[in-house]
């Protein structure tokens, strides 16, 4: 099941680096809950979507430095970039910790500091 939850979460990133919310959101299931902490949680599908649809002006561009999983747990280190809302882009170094139910991405605990 470990490599299952590794493999399932390199496909839904692959799916939002090609733009393809919808096909990512098939990977989390209808109640996953997304804490940034310090931030903000979405709750739900719905929230996500939506937040997507503004954060994700244009695809954004994942270097994952370590994929790290156990149990019902991955945790990726790595390194993001993204459109801000006024065109520019910008640099954040992330560490996401996803917890697994039933084959699909249930809940999102992520730490985001913008480096540049």
């Amino acid at each position: 099941m470990v490599e299952y939850n590794k493999a399932i979460l390199e496909k839904a990133n692959e799916a939002i680096t090609e733009g393809d919310n919808e096909g990512f959101l098939s990977f989390c299931t209808d109640d996953t809950e997304w804490t940034f902490v310090g931030d903000q949680t979405l709750r739900g599908k719905e929230a996500v979507r939506r937040y997507m649809a503004t954060a994700y002006i244009e695809p954004p561009k994942f270097m994952v430095e370590n994929l790290i999983s156990e149990g019902d747990f991955v945790t990726a280190l790595g390194k993001i970039r993204l459109k801000n809302s006024d065109g520019k882009m910008a640099d954040y170094s992330y560490c996401d910790v996803w917890r697994f139910r039933d084959g699909k991405m249930a809940e999102l605990k992520a730490f985001v500091i913008k480096t540049d």
